[in-house]
């Protein structure tokens, strides 16, 4: 049976401290990779013959606006479809110069999950066979679930702050 020690261990024989904030929040194993890393990380867990990550059920990213240098984190959900075992792992990257490395070429599922990312959070997958906005429109020039903008309208009038508590 494939448990959460036995990835850790075989990852951690394979990438050593390369591999850094292990948890396990609500028993799924969770762990940071260096964004250079993420290729060689998903690849090992695809290929090894009794981890067999070879399923990839997400793929998003979280703005982290405090977090200088790395304000951006992908976050990639891998499902090992025959032990029924599912884990996470993350990298993170400035938010100035964005680029991780495209995961299409290892799961083909990758390619619009990656699009959609990019399109809401401005993350360039390098060597994204077609790296282009999906949901909104082109003219766009922001990225609109970054933590850049305030969580509403500070000239209205029409607000009794009284009624909302403040």
């Amino acid at each position: 049976m494939l448990t959460n020690d036995i990835i850790q261990q075989k990852l951690t024989d394979k990438f050593g401290d390369q591999l850094t904030d292990w948890q396990e929040p609500y028993g799924m194993l969770t762990f940071t990779a260096a964004k250079d890393l993420n290729i060689k990380v998903m690849q090992f867990l695809y290929d090894d013959a009794e981890l067999r990550f070879q399923f990839l059920t997400d793929l998003q990213a979280v703005h982290y606006p405090d977090r200088k240098g790395e304000e951006l984190a992908v976050v990639y959900h891998l499902h090992n479809l025959i032990d029924n075992v599912r884990i996470r792992f993350k990298v993170f990257t400035d938010i100035t110069k964005p680029d991780v490395f495209t995961a299409t070429a290892l799961y083909q599922s990758a390619n619009f999950m990656e699009r959609e990312t990019y399109d809401f959070f401005g993350v360039n997958f390098v060597g994204h066979p077609n790296l282009i906005r999906i949901l909104n429109v082109d003219e766009m020039d922001y990225f609109p679930m970054r933590k850049e903008f305030p969580l509403e309208d500070q000239t209205r009038i029409d607000k009794d702050d009284e009624m909302f508590g403040r």
